[in-house]
């Protein structure tokens, strides 16, 4: 297949100068958490600071005791036995039933609306500030308070309380992980605030804890919770909608966008009129974008969004597939974001150069340095995706060229699916280069044909598509194709439109065949899947292990 003109024609771009951005000036979208977060530990720090001073230094420690002592004895001179049963039900939350109905309360929705993301941080919020103040309770070494008659149920020592902190974190990480981002979530902030607050009364009213205990706890479990999910489940990357979607596609928000125009214009000298999500169904693995750019005509260019979020899910898509399938699909995952994108940027351009029908590289956008990038192309515009449209002889020869070209350059693209192949004009086009290997095994060059086979069978017949494709390759070729092809290899979506159409189109082309080979074996296992696999395991039962900890023995 050779270099087509029509599909390359030179772009009218209204190109501004690239600027080079200065030492010291933030990226177009700076990461921060916002300067809540910075105030929050801010006092969680000054409150920590005093706490481990007024433990050490015997003067300062008085003092805090004769404060603390004086506020429970005016809780201890109003008690009456309403007052008493009243405060008995209000500090239930910081109760170890309380926490675990909390606890379970969250645990359904989000196993429901599958947030594993914000399971993740829930789960690891609470351990950590269970343990940690656990510890902290030790090293100070404050006992409960004295003189005063203690109401309700305790255990350790005093400051700063578990219960307390870890009934904040709670409810900070209820919501953070149930409510919306906006009004509705700034309106349940006091809401929260106020239950918190009368927990802690109804807690110090029982002498259960000294108030300067409550105080710091409360600030600690607020403190760790709004920080890591502020950094580890930001809203703009992993936002509590309650309507199915990937959890690939990022908002676009108002400082996302002008994030994308000002690092278009700045890094690549494409100036951005308008940017809109695209294609959400067929893509999981990141965010496409179409990008209407200043043009003498109207001219529109492709980004595809990528983020750690990405990252994260390339690493465990590997982790994944080696455990899955052993050697055939023993890779390294990437490092970085910046990794990430550049690899497929540079296969993206080694296609194109080769003269596969593939979009032209524009270049890369560094959103926010090793986080956020935006990788930008040609926009195929008027193309379809191949299940739409009638494929005739001719269509069905260029993709068996296109899979004998990439053979030829020596290239896979491991992921031949409906959604990446497209059509214009009666030209076959292929897009989506983030799977593609260089220099890959026979292995996978045959599962390309294979399921390029099946693609362009789907809207034609399996007869059709065989008897072209003895023009491009041999029988045994073919045949090895389809040995090494069944249904873990195809993509998801492939797999989805053969089954909607009722008929088993692999196994059309295998009667076709005038041979059968053995079927190639996936599932290979090697030292590094089997310590993996062990690996995963006791990781997993030493995550369920804490979490009925967590939940089982709450603190009282």
């Amino acid at each position: 297949m050779t270099a087509d003109p029509a599909l390359r024609p030179p772009d009218d771009f209204v190109r501004a100068r690239p600027r080079r951005r200065p030492s010291g000036e933030p990226p177009p979208l700076p990461k921060h958490i916002n300067k809540s977060g910075k105030w929050w530990l801010a006092v969680a720090a000054a409150l920590s600071v005093l706490a481990v001073f007024g433990s050490v230094f015997t003067e300062a420690y008085v003092h805090l005791e004769v404060v603390d002592h004086a506020v429970l004895e005016w809780f201890a001179v109003v008690r009456t036995p309403w007052l008493t049963d009243l405060a008995t039900l209000v500090a239930a939350p910081a109760t170890g039933l309380g926490l675990q109905l909390i606890w379970l309360a969250n645990l359904v929705p989000l196993l429901i609306w599958r947030r594993w993301r914000h399971l993740i941080v829930w789960l690891g919020v609470g351990l950590l500030v269970d343990n940690l103040c656990l510890a902290a309770a030790q090293v100070v070494g404050r006992p409960r308070p004295l003189g005063i008659e203690i109401l309700g149920g305790w255990s350790g020592f005093a400051m700063p309380s578990v219960p307390v902190a870890v009934l904040a974190s709670f409810l900070v990480s209820s919501l953070y992980a149930l409510a919306p981002a906006g009004r509705l979530r700034e309106r349940l902030k006091p809401v929260l605030a106020v239950v918190l607050a009368l927990v802690v009364l109804a807690r110090l009213y029982r002498a259960q804890e000294s108030p300067s205990d409550a105080l710091i706890a409360a600030v600690l479990g607020v403190t760790f919770a709004l920080i890591a999910f502020r950094v580890f489940a930001p809203n703009d990357v992993f936002p509590v909608t309650y309507h199915r979607g990937r959890t690939a596609h990022l908002a676009i928000d108002a400082p996302r966008q002008a994030a994308i125009e000002q690092g278009m214009e700045d890094q690549l000298g494409l100036i951005p009129v308008e940017v809109k999500q695209f294609g959400l169904e067929g893509s999981g693995g990141s965010t496409p974008l179409r990008i209407k750019v200043k043009a003498e005509t109207d001219s529109y260019v492709f980004g595809k969004l990528y983020t750690a979020t990405h990252l994260r899910a390339d690493r465990w898509y590997k982790l994944g597939r080696t455990l899955l399938y052993g050697r055939l699909e023993d890779e390294k995952a990437f490092n970085t974001v910046r990794r990430l994108v550049q690899y497929e940027d540079y296969v993206l351009r080694l296609m194109y150069d080769t003269g596969l029908p593939v979009p032209r590289p524009y270049g890369i956008v560094e959103l926010t340095p090793e986080r956020e990038y935006l990788l930008v192309m040609q926009f195929f515009d008027r193309a379809v995706e191949i299940g739409d449209v009638a494929v005739d002889e001719a269509v069905i020869d260029q993709g068996l060229q296109l899979v004998r070209h990439m053979w030829e350059a020596g290239l896979a693209h491991r992921d031949i699916k409906p959604a990446n192949v497209l059509v214009r004009d009666g030209r076959l086009l292929l897009i989506d280069s983030a799977f593609a290997q260089l220099r890959p095994s026979p292995w996978r060059q045959a599962v390309d044909l294979a399921n390029m086979m099946l693609v362009l069978g789907l809207r034609s017949s399996a007869e059709l598509v065989y008897a072209r494709a003895r023009v491009f390759f041999t029988d045994t070729e073919i045949a090895e194709a389809f040995a090494a092809t069944r249904g873990l290899t195809m993509p998801s979506q492939l797999r989805h439109l053969l089954r909607a159409q009722g008929q088993d189109l692999h196994a059309q082309f295998v009667a076709l065949l005038p041979y059968r080979l053995p079927p190639v074996r996936i599932q290979r296992w090697s030292l590094r899947r089997t310590a993996l696999t062990i690996t995963v395991l006791v990781v997993g039962v030493l995550a369920a292990t804490m979490a009925v900890q967590l939940v089982v023995n709450s603190p009282i």
